[in-house]
């Protein structure tokens, strides 16, 4: 079986016409070519719904893990 993805308006108008995706998949097994279109996400996802909550460069990592300890100490 032999596979590559390929840009799609490279392909011959008629089969085009089918496909709504910027890439293809082309697949080849036992002789047989499939075309299947590739869709790619927008926007990255993820599991974790705080992902990109401070995306604006304010807070760093160490400004975190600082509030972090004043908040454990104000705790005790």
């Amino acid at each position: 079986m032999a596979e590559t993805i390929l840009q799609a308006r490279i392909l011959p108008e008629p089969i085009l016409r089918f496909i709504h995706t910027d890439k293809v998949r082309i697949r080849e097994s036992k002789g047989v070519v499939h075309v299947i279109p590739v869709e790619e996400p927008s926007k990255p996802t993820s599991h974790c719904p705080f992902l990109g909550l401070y995306t604006d460069g304010k807070l760093t990592v160490e400004g975190f893990l600082a509030q972090r300890r004043e908040d454990m100490e104000l705790e005790l």
